[in-house]
């Protein structure tokens, strides 16, 4: 999945707010690359979208820094091969639609997901260079442009974000984005107490913000 290809969320979202009547307008998906997609709409569309807000978590907010996150060699082992090959192997059963456009023996070798990403992903979008599609696809640009209320939960500690590329100071620059950020929880985590059976960190900080939306959203508009 590209991070920048915004067509099918923008047709997604307003549907679902126009034709199924959302009542409370507000978007929280809970997949990786869906949430860093979510930004990118958000700050092309700025307030002409119909949402009335959004939260997203552990949101990768450079691609390159990201990325050499995941290339160091523990990270790498952890997390960067094992995710290489779920993807190789997600293209590999409709390969008969990419092989007259992509040499998909060469993706098949790649041991990396910037090696994927390189190419099949940029390729198949359209991207001159991996450097191109990384810059499109890192929100941390558009952030200043995002015109709704959206709350981003990111943790310090997590490898798929690092912390020194989280955009703190231009979150402080626009009153519509609330970044919260914690010394620990990794990538999706935020777990809490010695036996973490309970609800998260995350899940009560969202279940907040949902609540005052909900009941104080209506204000928005005479702000």
């Amino acid at each position: 999945m590209s991070t920048t290809f915004i067509p099918p969320v923008t047709e997604i979202i307003t549907y679902c707010s126009f034709q199924l009547q959302w009542p409370s307008k507000l978007f929280f998906p809970r997949w990786y690359f869906v949430l860093m997609l979510l930004l990118n709409y958000l700050g092309k569309t700025g307030p002409k979208t119909p949402l009335m807000a959004a939260a997203t978590f552990s949101v990768g907010w450079n691609t390159f820094a990201c990325s050499e996150s995941l290339e160091k060699p523990l990270n790498w082992l952890l997390f960067n091969y094992y995710l290489t090959t779920c993807l190789q192997s997600s293209v590999n059963k409709h390969r008969h639609m990419f092989v007259k456009q992509i040499d998909m023996d060469h993706v098949m070798k790649a041991k990396s997901i910037r090696e994927f990403d390189k190419r099949f992903t940029s390729v198949m979008f359209g991207y001159p260079t991996i450097d191109d599609y990384y810059t499109d696809a890192s929100p941390n640009r558009r952030l200043k442009s995002v015109a709704i209320p959206v709350l981003c939960l990111n943790s310090v500690d997590d490898v798929f974000s690092p912390s020194h590329a989280i955009p703190i100071e231009t979150a402080k620059q626009n009153p519509n984005v609330a970044l919260v950020l914690t010394s620990h929880g990794g990538h999706i985590g935020f777990l809490e107490g010695i036996w973490p059976r309970q609800s998260t960190y995350m899940d009560r900080v969202f279940k907040q913000f949902v609540q005052a939306m909900v009941e104080h959203g209506h204000e928005l508009s005479n702000m």
